[in-house]
C-alpha cells in the first residue's frame, strides 16, 4: 500500500495542515510535514478533509437492478400512455422479461395483471411500486412465475381465488421464481458512492440468501465494491456465517409490513429469538400503527443496545420520550421529502403530517438518529439528503414541517463514520453552506485514493 502525503488540507476547521498516511492509517497531522521519499503527495488546495461517509440503509443489489429497470413513475412517466411507450421500448433482460420501477398510482391507477395486459401483454412484465411494498405482474409474468400453484401469503388473490398478479413483501420467493439470469455486477454502484464520498454503506435488505452474500462478499474481494459493508440481512444463527474482511455483522432486519401488521406473540417470539443470541434488532417501521405495535412488543421484550427503528416515517409525538427511554436509534431517511414532498403533502393523513420524518424534535430529545438514503428508493446522494434535513422542500419548493429542520453540520454528523477519509473541494463551512456531491475532490479508503475528480 502507497503512503500517501495530504498538503494544505483543512482538518476539523483547522486550515493549511499536512495529514500523512502510512499503511492506511493517519500517522501525522500538521503544518509542513515532510514527505517520505516513498509517499505519493496530494494537495487538498485548502479544501476540507473529514471522515467517510457511511449511508446507514441502502441495498446494494437492488441499486444495480434499479440501474437496469424502466421508470415507471414520476418525474420520467406521469399517466397510462406514458407508461405504454416505456413499457415498449424497455430491451428486456437475458429471459425477455421487463422490470419496473417506481411506480405510484398516478401514474394509471391499482396496477394488477389485467390492468398491466392493456399496457403492455407481449413480453412479461414486473413492475414494482416505489414504496418497495409489491409487484404487480402482467398475465404472462404470473403465468411464468406460476402465481397459481404458490402458497405464499403475498400472493394477492381475487375472490374466485386467482392471483391479481400482486405480490406483497416478497422480494426473494419471487425473485426464486423468475427464470435464472446472470449475477448484478457492483462495480457501479460502488463508484458511484466513492464518487460522491461514501467509504461505508449498510445493506438493510432483509434475510439475504447464501447466493446474495456471496455476490456482496465477491465484490467486496475483487474491489469491485471498496466500501466496507455491514449487514442486516445476515442469517440469526451467525454461527453459519464467517464474514470476511471489510464485511461486519449489524441488527437483524425485521419488516413490519404496511400491508399486514404480525401478531404480537409472533413478534415477540422473533425479537427475544435474536436477542438471546446477543444480536440487536433493526425493525421496519413506516406507519404509525407499525411503530406503536413494536414499541408494545418491546415493552414486554425489552431492548439491548443497538436496537434500531429503520424508516420511522411517522413518529407520533408521545412516543418520542418512550424511543428515548428505550435507547433506541432511529435510522431516518430526510431525502424522501425531497423526492416526494409533494405527494406526502396530499396524501398523508393530515393528523401524520407533523410526525413526518422527523430529524430535529428526535435529536433534541436525546434519540440518537442516523441518516441514509434507502436507495433505490430514493436518490443514493448524501448530500442531496443532507440538504434535504436542512431545508425540508418538497419539489415545487413546499416546506415540509419546518419545525423539524436541522442545520447542515448536524445533518453531515449523521452521515460520518469513524474511518477512511473523502476530501472536500473547499473549506467544510463552504460546503455545508450548499451541500453537493460536486464538492467531493477526492476519496480515500484505506490510504488508497478511490476517487480523484
Amino acid at each position: 500500500m502507497t503512503d500517501l502525503l495530504i498538503r494544505d488540507a483543512e482538518v476539523d476547521g483547522v486550515p493549511g495542515l499536512d495529514v500523512a498516511i502510512a499503511s492506511g492509517r493517519i500517522t501525522a497531522v500538521g503544518p509542513n510535514l515532510v514527505a517520505p521519499s516513498t509517499a505519493a503527495v496530494m494537495n487538498a488546495d485548502s479544501g476540507a478533509l473529514i471522515p467517510g461517509l457511511h449511508d446507514h440503509h441502502l441495498h446494494l443489489h437492488a441499486m444495480a437492478a434499479d440501474a437496469l429497470s424502466v421508470r415507471c413513475g414520476p418525474p420520467h412517466v406521469h399517466d397510462p400512455a406514458a407508461l405504454t411507450d416505456a413499457l415498449g421500448r424497455a430491451p428486456g433482460d437475458d429471459n425477455g422479461w421487463v422490470r419496473g420501477v417506481g411506480y405510484i398510482e398516478t401514474v394509471a391507477g391499482h396496477l394488477d395483471a389485467d390492468t398491466l395486459d392493456h399496457l403492455h401483454a407481449a413480453r412479461p412484465v414486473r413492475i414494482q411500486h416505489r414504496s418497495g411494498a409489491m409487484w404487480a405482474l402482467n398475465s404472462a409474468a404470473v403465468l411464468a412465475a406460476r402465481l397459481n400453484e404458490a402458497s405464499h401469503p403475498g400472493v394477492e388473490r381475487a375472490p374466485d381465488g386467482r392471483p391479481t398478479g400482486r405480490v406483497w413483501r416478497a422480494d426473494t420467493w419471487l425473485r426464486d421464481r423468475l427464470p435464472p439470469s446472470r449475477p448484478l455486477r457492483l462495480n457501479t454502484i460502488g463508484a458511484t458512492l466513492t464518487r460522491m464520498g461514501v467509504t461505508g454503506v449498510t445493506d438493510a435488505t432483509p434475510d439475504l440468501t447464501p447466493h446474495s452474500r456471496s455476490a456482496i462478499e465477491a465484490s467486496i474481494a475483487d474491489g469491485s465494491l471498496p466500501q466496507r459493508v455491514h449487514l442486516l440481512g445476515a442469517p440469526v444463527d451467525l454461527e453459519t456465517f464467517s464474514p470476511p474482511a471489510r464485511l461486519t455483522v449489524g441488527p437483524y432486519k425485521i419488516i413490519l409490513a404496511d400491508s399486514g401488521l404480525p401478531d404480537l406473540d409472533d413478534l415477540a417470539a422473533r425479537i427475544r429469538q435474536v436477542h438471546d443470541r446477543g444480536r440487536a434488532v433493526a425493525v421496519h417501521c413506516v406507519t404509525r400503527e407499525a411503530l406503536l405495535i413494536l414499541l408494545a412488543v418491546l415493552d414486554e421484550v425489552g431492548t439491548i443496545p443497538g436496537d434500531r427503528i429503520e424508516h420511522g416515517a411517522i413518529i407520533p409525538a408521545e412516543t418520542i420520550d418512550d424511543l428515548h427511554r428505550r435507547g433506541l436509534t432511529v435510522v431516518t431517511q430526510p431525502g424522501f421529502l425531497a423526492d416526494r414532498g409533494d405527494d406526502y403533502l396530499r396524501d398523508v393523513d393530515e393528523r401524520d403530517l407533523p410526525d413526518l420524518y422527523r430529524c430535529r424534535s428526535l435529536i433534541d430529545a436525546g434519540v440518537p438518529v442516523a441518516l441514509s438514503s434507502d436507495a433505490p428508493c430514493s436518490p443514493v446522494d448524501p448530500w442531496a439528503a443532507i440538504t434535504a434535513a436542512v431545508t425540508r422542500r418538497a419539489p415545487t419548493g413546499a416546506i415540509v414541517r419546518s419545525s423539524e429542520c436541522i442545520t447542515a453540520a448536524q445533518s453531515l454528523a449523521r452521515y460520518l463514520t469513524p474511518a477512511d477519509d473523502p476530501v472536500l473541494c473547499a473549506p467544510l463551512a463552504d460546503v455545508l453552506a450548499a451541500p453537493s456531491a460536486d464538492a467531493v475532490q477526492a476519496t480515500l479508503i484505506r490510504g488508497h485514493c478511490a476517487y480523484l475528480g
